[in-house]
């Protein structure tokens, strides 16, 4: 993985600590697959709901990182993201994707 691709530096903090995913993994028994997500701001390939917060919670604590800061950019990136999705400027039209009911109803 690229520096570039991580938030917060979180890679370049876990790798100056001597941790690796691996270790993570180990003792959090969370995916590497989802630490990486985790590291890279790739939120929405986590499992979802209270998964979420509890994996990035367990992550910031194996890396001995502030769990406070990095909750809040992910409450921020899911709000700029749902935010986004609802104006249609996420590539997926109006509504998020979704018709207007009355196109659906033919009104």
């Amino acid at each position: 993985m690229k520096e570039e691709e991580s938030v917060l530096g979180l890679s370049a903090i876990r790798r100056n600590r001597g941790i690796s995913l691996e270790q993570i993994a180990e003792s959090t028994k969370i995916s590497i697959r989802s630490l990486e997500a985790i590291e890279q701001g790739e939120f929405r390939k986590l499992p979802g709901g209270i998964y979420n917060t509890s994996y990035i919670r367990q992550y910031a604590r194996a890396i001995e990182y502030d769990e406070g800061d990095l909750l809040a950019y992910y409450r921020h990136e899911m709000a700029r993201a749902e935010g986004t999705a609802r104006n249609g400027t996420g590539g997926n039209g109006a509504y998020g994707g979704l018709r207007q009911t009355s196109s659906l109803f033919g009104s």
